[in-house]
């Protein structure tokens, strides 16, 4: 099983009172959410509500109009780059570039982020925890959407992060591929990793903690 014992080197990711504006609108006020090494949030609500602008929030992709998001007390604002070298982030899109091979899209993820010690083995190792070790070779041109989601995937496991920030990332995903990203996700959390996911399917993650954004909206009763 893979451990990076995320856990020596983690600290409590916290967010404060947070106000997001976005589109000419107030998405969500007052919310307030806490992160410690092996803790999983699940972000719930309906489309809308603000899940998507959380997690960027949380990545530091943008700023809160009001609020705190901090990290061992510090402002992530301060150092935004620190910030950024902790975490991955994995949207709705999913970048594969289509003349590039599996491997060369991954190898290129990967080498630009801090730690990315173990090379093509690191590489090869993700590939095969996703279940698509047998693409390795294939131009990201040919591959169909579940494989560019994993493909995307496999990027969190090349490199280590602490934090993994996950947009509805069962996307397009059969069976099969969804319990290897459970696993993956339950050995991040094993070392120590912090994951926080929204995801319109049911609550799977052992021990996760719900956050029901649509508590939060400014238009709610």
């Amino acid at each position: 099983m893979q451990n990076h014992h995320l856990g020596s080197s983690l600290s409590l990711f916290t967010g404060t009172d947070l106000v997001c504006f976005r589109g000419g609108r107030t998405v969500f006020a007052g919310l307030g959410f806490a992160l410690s090494p092996g803790e999983a949030l699940m972000l719930r609500g309906p489309n809308g509500s603000g899940k998507s602008s959380l997690l960027r929030l949380m990545a530091g992709l943008g700023q809160p109009l009001e609020g705190a998001l901090t990290w061992s007390d510090e402002s992530i604002a301060n150092d935004p780059e620190a910030h950024n070298a902790r975490l991955h982030y994995i949207g709705h899109a999913d970048p594969v570039k289509p003349v590039l091979t599996v491997t060369e899209n991954l190898r290129f993820w990967a080498t630009l982020r801090p730690g990315f010690g173990n090379g093509e083995d690191a590489i090869a190792s993700a590939l095969e925890k996703l279940g698509i070790g047998h693409l390795a070779d294939v131009p990201g041109r040919f591959l169909s959407a579940g494989q560019k989601r994993r493909v995307n995937l496999a990027r969190i496991l090349a490199a280590p992060a602490s934090l993994w920030l996950l947009d509805e990332p069962q996307t397009a995903l059969d069976r099969a591929a969804e319990k290897n990203l459970k696993d993956a996700i339950a050995d991040h959390r094993a070392g120590g990793g912090m994951v926080a996911i929204s995801s319109h399917a049911e609550n799977s993650l052992a021990n996760a903690r719900e956050l029901d954004i649509n508590q939060f909206r400014a238009d709610s009763p």
